[in-house]
């Protein structure tokens, strides 16, 4: 019994290691939004979709934030029609985790501007896509394959202006939209690992 156990313990998590793909269709799910709003990564086919693994308690990830950097990108790829969701993991036990309320308040003091904030105290969507960072950037092409999987840039400190570094996912967006193939489809994600709940 042990052992049958154990088996199904490796396999999941070999599922798991392997849900998403760089060049094969990124793993479509439903979530609830900070208003409660349903959103599904099905609602924005054929749209360039960016997600982003969040949690501002992390160093990393509040520096993007703290600088205006991630607000300012959010805004330049919404401009060209870029959907971006954060997707916030963190076990509801956790010091970390936002409530709505909390959220919604964090969302205007920080005044985001990605399309939503997913709350995912449940881990389906991190673990779906085997989000192991905050941050941790995904980028979807319009047509619904996996595009990039990685670090948001190649600076990977909790500190600095995010502006002065290569950033892998405004590039990435930027091939997608001239037709070209991105040229870095995957790095190494830095940052706080994600707080699951299991």
């Amino acid at each position: 019994m042990k052992k049958t156990f154990a088996l199904i313990a490796v396999l999941t998590l070999a599922v798991s290691a392997f849900a998403v793909e760089i060049g094969k269709p990124a793993p479509d799910f439903t979530g609830t939004d900070i208003n409660g709003k349903t959103i599904k990564l099905s609602d924005y086919k054929g749209k360039i979709v960016v997600l982003e693994s969040y949690n501002s308690d992390c160093p990393f990830c509040h520096n993007h934030y703290a600088t205006g950097a991630a607000q300012e990108l959010q805004k330049n790829l919404a401009d060209k029609g870029v959907v971006w969701l954060m997707v916030n993991s963190t076990d509801p036990k956790n010091p970390s985790h936002r409530s709505p309320e909390d959220a919604q308040k964090e969302w205007k003091e920080l005044k985001i501007a990605a399309t939503a904030w997913l709350n995912d105290s449940s881990g389906t969507i991190g673990h779906l896509y085997n989000m192991k960072t905050t941050p941790h950037m995904f980028v979807i092409a319009a047509n619904g394959t996996l595009a990039y999987d990685g670090a948001m840039d190649d600076q990977p400190k909790p500190f600095g202006d995010p502006r002065t570094a290569k950033n892998y996912v405004s590039t990435a967006v930027a091939q997608l939209l001239a037709g070209k193939p991105v040229a870095i489809s995957h790095t190494k994600p830095y940052g706080c690992g994600v707080h699951y709940a299991n």
